[in-house]
């Protein structure tokens, strides 16, 4: 599912219009706390990475809701409080009305790049490796120029050591998780293939 992306170094990507920062989906744990925890905080680092390394002046996350968790506010704006006590100034941090998918976060990011201009935009667009190849082509179908950032690797550097580890060969939670996630990642890419 992630092939054919690898980590970039930062400093191989060029300045372009913004990085755009896909949502990952936040938590609420149990308990009365109002505390939301990181299901995996890969995406927003990046951003913030790309942003310091000064790769674009606008750093904008997407809003993305989870239907399922409808009381937890938009995940972009719990991104830009995040980045705003991380230093990065309010003036360069926007986020896209509340979203739910893929197709949604594409046409609210192409709204929020053409508000001041409608030309075409080149972005980064940064989220998961397993997720790039569909989230690309969404982009990409909005008339954005789209130099993925890939992050959130679940596989390993070396292919061969799947083989040499005996417990890969023991069905687990894990592994039902991944597949899990492969099939919904390979649903979406045939939903998605179909709308156009």
């Amino acid at each position: 599912m992630e092939y054919p992306w690898r980590r970039l170094e930062i400093e191989s990507m060029d300045y372009v219009d913004g990085i755009i920062v896909l949502s990952s989906a936040r938590h609420r744990p149990p308990g009365k706390t109002n505390i939301i925890e990181w299901n995996d905080p890969d995406r927003f680092f990046a951003g913030i990475e790309l942003y310091n390394s000064k790769k674009a002046n606008k750093l904008i996350f997407t809003g993305g809701l989870n239907p399922i968790s409808s009381n937890l506010p938009p995940e972009g704006d719990i991104y830009i409080e995040e980045a705003i006590s991380l230093g990065i100034p309010p003036k360069d941090l926007l986020t896209t009305y509340p979203v739910f998918n893929t197709f949604q976060e594409a046409k609210a990011v192409k709204k929020l790049l053409n508000k001041n201009s409608p030309s075409k935009k080149k972005v980064i667009l940064v989220t998961s490796a397993f997720h790039m190849t569909r989230a690309k082509k969404v982009f990409e179908r909005e008339g954005i120029i789209v130099k993925p950032y890939p992050v959130d690797f679940k596989s390993g550097n070396n292919f061969a050591s799947i083989f040499r580890n005996p417990f890969n060969y023991v069905p687990n939670a894990l592994s039902l998780n991944r597949t899990s996630s492969a099939l919904r990642e390979i649903i979406g890419r045939i939903v998605y293939r179909s709308i156009n």
